[in-house]
C-alpha cells in the first residue's frame, strides 16, 4: 500500500523543487507522544545510499554500524523552559514563547495577547520582568529579560518546555529529563535536537570502549525548526537564523578524522547545519544555511535523525543527503512498519 500522495509527472528538476513532492500522509497514531525506555530501544532504519536498502534494527545497533576510525558529533544545546506566563500592567494576562537566542538577556519571543506595545514590561513573577524593546513583525517581538536571579536561572525557575506542537498535551515532570539529550550542557534551545535524545550514557560508553571518537558543537535552535513552508518551490523558502558554536578542537577531529579515512557521523539536522557552515574550520557565529536537494556536502558522511514533518525543511535536508526517491521510499515503509514519527519517535541512520 503507497501512503504517499499521489503526484502527476514532472521533469527532473520540478523533482527537486516543488514542495508537494515532499507531502505524505501520516496516520494520527504515528505520531509518538512520549519516548520509549530506554531511550536506545527505539526501532531505528538501517539506510544505504550505496546500494539503496532499508533494513530495520534497534537503536543500540549503531554500534555494529560505526568503527574506530569514525567521528561521532553531537549537539550538547540544553533545551530551556521557554513558555512564560506574565501579567501587563492593567492586569492582562499573557503568553510569552521565547523563540530565539539573540545575546545574553536578549531574545527574540512570540507574545499572545493585545495592547502589545514597544517598551512595555511583562511581569512574571516579582524578582523577574520581560521588557518589550520593539516589534520585528506580528505577534514576534524583540525582549529582554530583567531579574536579578539572571536570565537562564529565571526562565529555568518559571518557565515551562516548549513541547513541539503535534505532541498536544502540556508538560509533565517527565518530560524535563525525557525532551533533553544525556550530554545536554550548554542553555538556549527552545526545541530539542531530537536524534540525540536516543543515546544513553551506557551506549555511549560501548562506542567510546570501541573506540569511536566523539566531539560536541553547540547550535541553539530556535522555533523556527516548525516553521511552516509555504513557497511552491523548495528553493524558495528560507530557515530563520541560529547561534552556532564549533569550538577549534571539534574542528581538528574532524580533518583529523578525513585525513585518516573516517566517517563524520552528524547526530542530527541541527549538527549537519552547523559542521556545513563551518566547514573544517571552528565557527561563532549564527547560520541560516538552507540545505535541500541539489546541496554538495563538504563534510557530512552518515546522518543520524528521526522522522520529519511532511514538507519540512528537515525533510527537504534529509532528502538532500540520501536522495529524494530514497528517502520517500523509506518514510513510505516507516509508515507500513508502525515506526513512530517526530521528536519523540524512532530514528534512521543514513550510511
Amino acid at each position: 500500500m503507497n501512503f504517499l500522495k499521489p503526484k502527476g509527472a514532472r521533469g527532473a528538476l520540478a523533482l527537486l523543487v516543488r514542495v508537494e513532492e515532499f507531502d505524505f500522509e501520516l496516520p494520527e497514531e504515528l505520531i509518538a507522544k512520549r519516548p520509549v525506555y530506554p531511550r536506545d530501544s527505539c526501532k531505528l532504519m538501517v539506510i544505504s545510499r550505496k546500494d539503496g536498502s532499508i533494513k530495520h534494527a534497534v537503536f543500540r545497533d549503531i554500534l555494529e554500524l560505526l568503527d574506530e576510525r569514525d567521528l561521532i558529533v553531537f549537539n550538547d544545546t540544553r533545551v530551556i523552559p521557554a513558555r512564560l506566563f506574565a501579567k501587563k500592567p492593567s492586569g492582562g494576562k499573557v503568553e510569552v514563547l521565547l523563540t530565539d537566542f539573540i545575546s545574553e538577556r536578549v531574545w527574540h519571543a512570540l507574545i499572545g495577547g493585545r495592547g502589545i506595545k514597544e517598551g512595555i514590561s511583562l511581569r512574571v513573577a516579582q524578582d523577574f520582568d520581560i521588557l518589550v524593546r520593539k516589534q520585528i513583525e506580528g505577534p514576534k517581538f524583540e525582549v529582554e529579560i530583567v531579574s536579578k536571579l539572571g536570565d537562564m536561572e529565571a526562565i529555568e525557575l518559571y518557565g515551562k518546555l516548549p513541547l513541539p506542537p503535534y505532541i498536544q498535551r502540556e508538560e509533565e515532570p517527565s518530560d524535563r529529563e525525557d525532551y533533553q539529550s544525556v550530554f545536554a550542557r550548554n542553555p538556549g534551545s527552545v526545541a530539542a535536537p531530537t536524534a540525540s535524545l536516543h543515546f544513553t550514557e551506557s551506549l555511549i560508553e560501548a562506542l567510546r570502549q570501541k573506540g569511536v571518537k566523539m566531539a560536541f558543537l553547540t547550535l541553539h535552535i530556535s522555533y523556527g525548526t516548525f516553521k511552516p513552508v509555504k513557497t511552491e518551490n523548495v528553493k524558495d523558502h528560507k530557515v530563520d537564523e541560529e547561534f552556532v558554536i564549533v569550538p577549534k578542537q571539534t574542528a581538528e577531529l574532524i580533518r583529523q578524522t578525513k585525513a585518516l579515512g573516517g566517517r563524520i557521523v552528524a547526530v542530527g539536522t541541527t549538527v549537519v547545519r552547523a559542521l556545513e557552515t563551518a566547514g573544517f574550520e571552528s565557527f561563532f557565529g549564527k547560520t541560516g544555511l538552507y540545505i535541500y536537494p541539489g546541496y554538495e556536502f563538504k563534510v557530512v558522511d552518515v546522518l543520524i535523525t528521526n522522522f520529519h514533518l511532511p514538507r519540512s525543511s528537515l525533510l527537504f535536508l534529509v532528502s538532500a543527503f540520501a536522495g529524494k526517491e530514497l528517502i520517500m521510499k523509506a518514510y513510505n515503509l516507516a509508515i507500513k512498519e508502525r515506526y513512530r514519527f517526530y521528536s519523540f519517535g524512532d530514528a534512521m541512520i543514513i550510511l
